[in-house]
């Protein structure tokens, strides 16, 4: 799939013009906000359930860049 695969692009290049310590803080609210998609599975509210997916692979790829720039 094109769509996916340019979004991704975008989300890479915009991480990879972040410095580590803009990245560490990008982590940081992803890991708040996988808690928080994660409450709200559990208890039946969520709307998206692929944002799960996306923000685990999002923090992924935020690891990733920290881990090559160190």
């Amino acid at each position: 799939p094109r769509v996916r695969r340019q979004r991704q692009m975008c989300i890479r290049d915009r991480l990879q013009q972040l410095t580590v310590e803009e990245l560490v803080a990008r982590e940081n609210e992803l890991k708040v906000e996988l808690f928080n998609l994660r409450f709200q599975h559990a208890t039946g509210q969520l709307t998206n359930p692929m944002r799960l997916k996306e923000c685990k692979r999002e923090i992924a790829r935020v690891k990733t860049l920290i881990n090559a720039r160190a």
